[in-house]
């Protein structure tokens, strides 16, 4: 840092104050009892401003530069205009020592030696307050909010807006250490505000707002008069009683001298935003400074250190842009770096750095060394062990630990020095003089190498890559370009300042000057672009520049190098330069180049580059072709060409080497087909035809798919004519083609049919299949068009696509919540599966609905498939199981219907003796599990009411006693509650009206039966009718082994005829008269039935005798007295016998369920069907 004394004045008096405008044009100094006005620009006094009797002592101008106030030893305050008109005046009892206008709302603050005023624009009054001290100076924080006044007494008092005291800061050496100057920084980027002080204890200290201190005193060894800050707030400048101005960090670090003076200096302050100084004395000399911050940094390779706020040293990557700040605490004189050690020079001491590790991205330094001396030098190189200091003409090579090893005195003074590699400990050093010697220094060697000596002055020197050449910028700012071996001067430029050889390229350098940077490559001309600053740095494509203070990498692309090579078909040349950064646009260029000038591996280089897979793919069968050992350059050159789009170039190529059948193809692939007729041979119909398709195919890709049609149709493409008119919908061309098509041409035919069925044209899709005979797809057709008709016509014609009909059919009539159609369709197709799946669902739908009368049929129908499925051998035992378990489950959920309806609903239409055995029939049958929906809470309150209505008070007990355990819907608790009560009322036994009679063994069975719905005696199962559930009066029997159904069926319809019975009354008749007479000793042993004697049993056996007829038995029944359930096989047909023949029963022919005949008649014409298993009453079969 060096000051520069701009201009130079001297009032007649003491200048105690000064202040700035602003803006920095205008410089207001309190000399005596006036206000000078300077214009700062050169140091014209512009006008002096008297309004003051007695002498000035400060003065302060306000932020938003419309007013400045001034303050007199006549204790009087004026506020005057930035056009210096004074406007306002106010007095304190004292005279006024400081003034400071506030940063944000322009409040003035005026301090005398007893107190302090406040005024602001809005206020009429100035409010003051009272000081315990004389108040020597004041200044606002930078948000307004807090004034810090210094007092004589050592106490530094912070004021807020309204003059209330909130931090008291008192200094040690109190009245002793008189508060002379604070200051607030100014800088908005600090995180807390920070007061400066000085006081005449010598010190300079620095406060919080909170009012602790940071770090500790500085020792400043002399009165301080003025402390100010830079704008910005990154430095101090403090005067006194040392008659200079020194400079110092925000953190108190001294950095060096501004300007000595004569006297005493009172005030000395900075123009904003800028590096100029102003100082005011004590004997009226006012000097203006420019402050000139030198830079100090060093380079290596993409390494680059410089200085920064002159005591911290930032270390820059280039290449990753990472910054590592190294803060020294001291003023930092020079730097010097090189591979990974760091040298610093400090005013009494030199550190040495190095890197934690090798890697190249690494920016952790530490301190490997410290050499504690003092040296002068004006230049700093360091190596690997040693650092080189420069100091006129003496180089001196220090080893880390400070000892000197070698010197070399030089004959000239020492322009330019740079460490050019080496071995560590045997670096290489260029030297360039001034008398235009240019030197090779080794660290090891006490001789220095001259390498060449010019006629004038070195300013710039480097080597290239390969320590062939050097390049010297010279005091005329020219750039000389040597070859070291011959010393040969090769070429120079003019206009340079700095020079730098590309350190990835031998014949390429750049140098920079008249705000110019210019790229040379080898001896072509020169290529210039705008670039500031000085070039430091070329690798590849980055150029190192340094402009003012700041260091970049510029990415300059290298295309002008390149397409100078280019120009002289210098391929390879050409490429090298081009990895060294050009755009992707010249890599493609140079590509191109290559490939037109056969260079292929240069070529394939860069389209590897670009990512070009055409061109690479081209290039690569070129390469296959040459080593198949074709040699026709043209015929290369056309494949080119072709790339490229010069089409008729290449077809020039093509037919000069003969091959035209391939520009034929050229063109046609780019439906270029007026040039491709050109290249048709002799008249060849293949040819032809493939032109054609190919015009179509064009046709077609540019959205003329009429055009394309037709010219399909005539070259026979018949598939693709299909396939345009089925896409675009045009049913009336498909129609015309279909119908000229032969019906041998299966695949278009299909493709018609199909489109057709797209376009929604069923009918003549049926057409088409029947041209070509395609009955499956007719039958899919009209399956996928829900055409039922067609398709059962169809169907009937041909049973093979049965299958294919009525399964679709079927799972449409699920589809269609038309479950019970389904089931049958399905089988009808013979999918028992499906069928007993439909069901199984519909079945369980029915239960979870309270449907129990279309549950109960589901399951008739269930078991009558199972029935079906039982035929198979191999799941008969299964089925035949499930028969019977489905059938069970459907006399439950048919006679719990009744049950549901009476519990359930409002009315109930049902007789109290039907509810009373369907209960009691239900109860028999629920010995162990009971089927989903079944409620055994609404079975037994049945069976209790109608027990106890009828007379079987016992059984109602054990109806109600039954109930207590289960679990009772809120709805029949009270009815339960009140039956089991008053049931107690009642005898305890049953009506024998209501006691049910075996027809076999005329045994009285009890209501309440343990071995179910049979009897207690002889054990045979009761048949309930399927509607009152009345015990009827039948019994089963069985045919003796040997005789077949049809053989018993035979004898039953014989009907043998009986001995007649004759009457009691006997006729006789003697001469003319007839005699009646009543007989009573008539044997009736004749009346005897066969098939009543087989109904007697073994009396007390346990076990179920079942009745077993022989022939004589059957050929003595009466074919109306025997019913026959002729199931279908596997299944025997069962046979029962009427016992009251003159009461008639009926047996439904399909469930085989049997009725009182009345009932059933009247349950027919209610519902025109079955109960049980809705046989239609039209039906003819079973």
């Amino acid at each position: 840092m060096r000051a520069v004394l701009t201009w130079r004045d001297k009032a007649e008096q003491c200048i105690y104050d000064l202040a700035f405008k602003p803006d920095g044009t205008q410089l207001i100094l309190a000399a005596g009892n006036r206000l000078l006005v300077y214009d700062t620009s050169d140091g014209t006094l512009l006008q002096p401003l008297k309004g003051h009797k007695d002498t000035v002592y400060c003065v302060a101008y306000a932020k938003d530069g419309k007013r400045f106030a001034s303050g007199s030893a006549d204790k009087s305050i004026i506020i005057w205009t930035s056009k210096l008109e004074g406007i306002l005046k106010y007095t304190h009892n004292d005279s006024i020592q400081c003034v400071s206008y506030n940063p944000v709302t322009h409040q003035l603050a005026s301090c005398s030696s007893s107190d302090f005023g406040l005024w602001s624009p809005e206020q009429k009054s100035v409010s003051k307050h009272k000081s315990s001290s004389k108040i020597t100076c004041c200044s606002w924080t930078n948000d307004g909010q807090y004034l810090a006044l210094g007092m004589a007494n050592g106490i530094i008092s912070i004021r807020n807006k309204n003059g209330e005291e909130k931090v008291k800061i008192e200094r040690p050496g109190g009245s002793l250490s008189p508060i002379w100057s604070i200051c607030w920084n100014p800088s908005r980027e600090e995180h807390n505000d920070i007061l400066a002080v000085a006081d005449w204890g010598q010190k300079l200290s620095f406060y919080q707002l909170s009012g602790k201190q940071i770090g500790k005193d500085r020792p400043l060894n002399f009165d301080p008069c003025c402390i100010s800050y830079f704008t910005k707030g990154e430095y101090i400048l403090v005067g006194g009683s040392d008659k200079q101005v020194s400079l110092f960090t925000k953190d108190g670090v001294r950095l060096g001298t501004v300007g000595e003076q004569n006297s005493w200096v009172w005030t000395c302050r900075v123009k904003p935003d800028s590096n100029y100084v102003v100082v005011g004395c004590q004997d009226g000399t006012i000097s203006f400074y420019q402050l000139i911050f030198s830079t100090v940094h060093g380079l290596y390779k993409d390494r680059y250190a410089y200085r920064d706020s002159m005591t911290d040293v930032i270390v820059q990557h280039l290449i990753t842009e990472q910054k590592v700040r190294i803060k020294c605490r001291e003023l930092v004189k020079k730097i010097a770096i090189y591979k990974n050690r760091l040298a610093i020079q400090l005013p009494e001491k030199i550190l040495i750095y190095e890197l934690y590790s090798d890697d190249s991205a690494d920016m952790h330094y530490r301190v490997k060394e410290k050499i504690v001396k003092k040296f002068e030098c004006n230049l700093l190189v360091v190596c690997a062990d040693h650092i080189i200091l420069c100091q006129e003409k003496r180089l001196q090579c220090l080893s880390f630990s400070g000892v000197k090893e070698r010197e070399w005195q030089m004959e000239s003074l020492i322009r330019y020095i740079k460490v050019i590699g080496g071995p560590a400990g045997r670096e290489g050093l260029l030297v360039g003089l001034k008398n235009g010697q240019i030197l090779k220094i080794f660290v090891d060697n006490l001789f220095a190498i001259v390498l060449l000596k010019q006629a004038t002055a070195v300013r710039c020197l480097d080597m290239s890559a390969s320590r062939n050449k050097l390049a010297v910028v010279d005091e005329n700012d020219t750039c000389l370009v040597y070859d070291i071996h011959t010393k040969e001067l090769l070429f120079q430029e003019p206009n340079a300042n700095s020079v730098a050889w590309n350190t990835q390229c031998e014949d390429m350098l750049c140098f920079s000057g008249g705000g110019y940077l210019n790229i040379k490559a080898s001896t072509f001309p020169v290529h210039q672009q705008k670039l500031q600053g000085f070039v430091v740095g070329y690798n590849g494509s980055k150029i190192f520049c340094l402009h003012v203070f700041s260091m970049s990498a510029v990415e300059v692309p290298q295309s002008a190098p390149m397409y100078q090579y280019l120009d002289r078909k210098m391929f390879k040349e050409a490429y090298q330069i081009a990895c060294l950064g050009v755009t992707d646009t010249d890599w493609r260029e140079l590509a191109m180049e290559a490939l037109e000038g056969l260079e292929f591996e240069t070529a394939k280089k860069a389209f590897t580059r670009v990512q070009d897979l055409r061109y690479l793919e081209l290039i690569s069968s070129i390469e296959e072709r040459k080593k198949r050992g074709e040699t026709n350059n043209d015929l290369f050159l056309a494949d080119v060409f072709s790339y490229q789009g010069k089409f008729h170039e290449a077809a020039k190529l093509y037919k000069r080497s003969g091959h035209e059948n391939l520009a034929l193809d050229m063109y046609t692939d780019l439906c270029m087909f007026e040039y491709a007729k050109d290249f048709l041979g002799s008249g060849d119909p293949k040819e032809t035809k493939m032109l054609i398709t190919k015009q179509a195919d064009w046709a077609r890709n540019i959205n003329e798919p009429k055009a394309a049609v037709e010219m399909y149709i005539s070259a026979g493409e018949h598939a693709k004519a299909i396939e345009i008119s089925g896409s675009h919908g045009w049913v009336d061309m498909l129609i015309d083609i279909a119908r000229k098509l032969d019906k041998a041409e299966r695949e278009p035919l299909l493709m018609c049919a199909c489109y057709f069925k797209k376009l929604d044209s069923p009918g003549y899709a049926a057409e088409t299949y029947l041209k070509i005979g395609d009955l499956k797809s007719l039958v899919q057709l009209y399956v996928d068009t829900k055409r039922w008709d067609e398709a059962f016509a169809l169907g009937e014609k041909h049973p093979e696509f049965k299958d294919d009909i009525y399964v679709p059919y079927a799972q449409w009539l699920a589809e269609n919540d038309r479950f019970e159609e389904a089931q049958k369709a399905f089988h009808k197709a013979g999918r028992q599966g499906e069928a007993v799946r439909v069901l199984e669902q519909l079945t369980h739908n029915a239960v979870v609905e309270s449907r129990f009368n279309d549950a109960a049929y589901y399951y008739w129908m269930l078991s009558m498939q199972c029935l079906d499925m039982a035929q198979d051998p191999a799941q008969k035992d299964a089925m035949l199981d499930k028969f019977h378990h489905f059938q069970h489950l459907a006399e439950l959920y048919h006679g719990y219907q009744t049950i549901h309806r009476y519990t359930e609903e409002p009315f109930s239409f049902d007789l109290p003796e039907t509810l009373f055995n369907i209960s009691k029939f239900l109860l028999h049958s629920l010995t162990k599990t009971t089927p989903l929906g079944i409620s055994k809470v609404n079975t037994l309150f049945t069976l209790a009411k109608q027990s106890k209505a009828l007379g079987a008070y016992k059984l109602a007990r054990h109806a109600y006693d039954k109930l207590r355990g289960l679990q009772i819907p809120a709805r029949i608790q009270k009815s339960i509650e009140l039956g089991t009560l008053t049931i107690r009322s009642k005898p305890f036994h049953d009506s024998e009206e209501l006691v049910p009679l075996c027809y076999r063994c005329s045994t009285n069975n009890p209501l309440l039966n343990n071995l179910g719905n049979v009897c207690i005696n002889c054990r045979q199962p009761f048949i309930f009718s399927a509607s009152s559930y009345e015990v009827l009066h039948l019994v089963e029997f069985y045919l003796e082994e040997g005789i077949t159904d049809e053989e018993a069926v035979a004898l039953i319809d014989l009907e043998a005829p009986r001995h007649k019975r004759e009457g009691k009354w006997r006729e006789t008749s003697s001469n003319n008269s007839q005699t009646l007479r009543l007989d009573e000793t008539m044997d009736s042993a004749g009346e005897d039935d066969p098939f009543t004697a087989k109904l007697s049993f073994e009396q007390g056996s346990s076990e179920f005798v079942p009745v077993v007829v022989n022939r004589s038995v059957l050929r003595s029944m009466s074919r109306r007295d025997v019913l026959i359930k002729r199931w279908p096989p596997p299944l025997q047909w069962q046979y029962f016998r009427s016992l009251l023949p003159d009461a008639s029963i009926t047996m439904c022919p399909s469930c085989f369920q049997m009725f009182h005949s009345e009932d059933y008649e009247l349950l027919v014409l209610q519902h025109a069907c079955c109960p049980y298993c809705r046989r239609r009453i039209d039906d003819t079969g079973p």
